[in-house]
């Protein structure tokens, strides 16, 4: 069954309270009785694997895949504009949720998820971009660490790297992960020099989390969030599966794509289709996979404890290929199911 602890996080991330029997949020939308009895219902068949997905094309595959079975008593629940299917991938019992895209919606659907229902841990999917040319698109890529890189401190044109920054000394801000400098991305010179750009520079900063095992309020300070040690450990056992080369008979990539165990992913709420960006991030955190969602799926298991792994197939180089369009357009499809072929092996390999 979920713990009493578990249960806490729901109630100061959503606002909830319980009157008249019911589940209320602040704007009267409710769970109502009859699903708090399905919620109990479920969790006494738990423990789950809890499935988290960014978009429905890329859950489409898996819930069409032979090796899903959906619970023919209890294929869904819909609670609070998210649905939870219940099923089993290769035998092993999980629950799948579809996010949307964006960080907030990934955390706010993972707190959802695990606040809710037995999980035993979270196993995220989907498709990125790809940060690192020497990898191709359909690898799917297994990141040790994730780091949310769209939290920035933005400086003050005419302060310079060894200025303090705004709240540095009182700890809340950082020079610790380094900053993207405006100034390094002009086209324009004058008399052969640089011109200032009065974007200056921005600073990455760390996540606040408050996790369940700590003081209330006290936050502790995120930047690179491991996934789970076992989980990876697990998961290079998948590194030689077999994955789909080719869109269709016409439409084939250079060579066969692979399962591959890098060092760092990144998300942020933003589309990256840019070649200067993408090569800043690969030179400064040594990312592959960027992504909108997963730091945000990260951060929130962080707090809550659970154990987290994350696979992302790589769709497009990003900023790269054509200069008429982005790859993504023509191989999504391809790397959508590569990631599902690569998590239902994964899922296969979990202890029941």
């Amino acid at each position: 069954m979920v713990s009493h602890l578990r249960m806490a996080p729901l109630v100061g991330i959503l606002a909830l309270g319980i009157v008249a029997g019911m589940v209320k949020t602040a704007d009267g939308a409710a769970v109502p009785p009859s699903s708090m009895a399905k919620i109990r219902r479920m969790n006494s068949r738990g423990p789950y694997a809890g499935v988290i997905v960014p978009n429905s094309f890329e859950m489409s595959p898996l819930l069409q895949s032979p090796s899903f079975r959906s619970d023919p008593n209890f294929p869904y629940l819909d609670i609070l504009g998210r649905r939870f299917r219940f099923g089993k991938v290769k035998n092993k019992k999980v629950v799948i949720v579809m996010t949307g895209l964006s960080m907030l919606n990934a955390g706010i659907t993972t707190e959802l998820l695990l606040a809710l229902f037995d999980v035993k841990g979270v196993v995220h999917y989907g498709i990125a971009g790809n940060a690192n040319p020497q990898l191709q698109i359909g690898d799917v890529t297994i990141p040790q660490y994730w780091a949310h890189t769209g939290l920035w401190n933005w400086q003050r044109f005419g302060d310079g790297p060894d200025d303090e920054l705004a709240f540095e000394s009182s700890g809340d801000d950082t020079r610790e992960f380094g900053y993207l400098e405006f100034d390094d991305y002009n086209n324009a010179t004058r008399n052969g020099e640089g011109v200032g750009n009065f974007l200056n520079r921005v600073w990455h900063q760390r996540e606040e989390v408050f996790p369940i095992d700590g003081v209330p309020e006290v936050r502790q300070l995120a930047f690179w969030v491991p996934v789970d040690k076992s989980y990876y450990k697990l998961s290079t056992k998948i590194t030689d599966l077999k994955l789909e080369a080719c869109v269709n008979s016409s439409t084939c990539l250079p060579r066969t794509p692979r399962v591959v165990m890098v060092e760092r992913g990144v998300s942020a709420n933003v589309f990256v289709d840019n070649r200067a960006y993408r090569e800043f991030l690969s030179s400064k955190f040594n990312a592959t996979p960027i992504d909108m969602e997963s730091a945000g799926v990260a951060l929130v298991c962080r707090q809550l404890g659970t154990p987290f792994i994350a696979f992302r197939s790589l769709s497009d180089l990003a900023g790269g290929g054509s200069s008429l369009s982005n790859e993504a357009t023509t191989f999504a499809s391809l790397a959508a199911q590569n990631a599902v072929d690569a998590v239902v092996k994964f899922i296969s390999l979990l202890a029941s």
